[in-house]
């Protein structure tokens, strides 16, 4: 369940972020790419996920962004670097 509720925050990020972008959230999913544990800011053990997600300006060139959680809590959110052309 933990896992479920993780990826679904992860989702909402990364529907955020492109949002704010104005870019294009492709396949409309993210994938985990890696799981650890880590310490949170208390100091306790926690897991971080990392989750990556594709998205495209002109429904073409596809780029990569990153979130990573640290327990449910979105820690970063990193999008590759893209050509945005409002024009297109």
């Amino acid at each position: 369940m933990d896992s479920i509720a993780a990826r679904d925050a992860a989702l909402a990020a990364a529907l955020k972020a492109c949002q704010r972008a104005q870019v294009q959230l492709l396949d409309h999913t993210v994938a985990r790419e890696r799981i650890r544990l880590m310490r949170n800011p208390s100091g306790r053990l926690s897991v971080c996920r990392v989750y990556t997600f594709e998205f495209a300006t002109d429904g073409w060139r596809r780029y990569r962004g990153i979130i990573a959680l640290l327990g449910r809590r979105v820690v970063e959110v990193e999008m590759e670097p893209y050509r945005f052309d409002p024009e297109e």
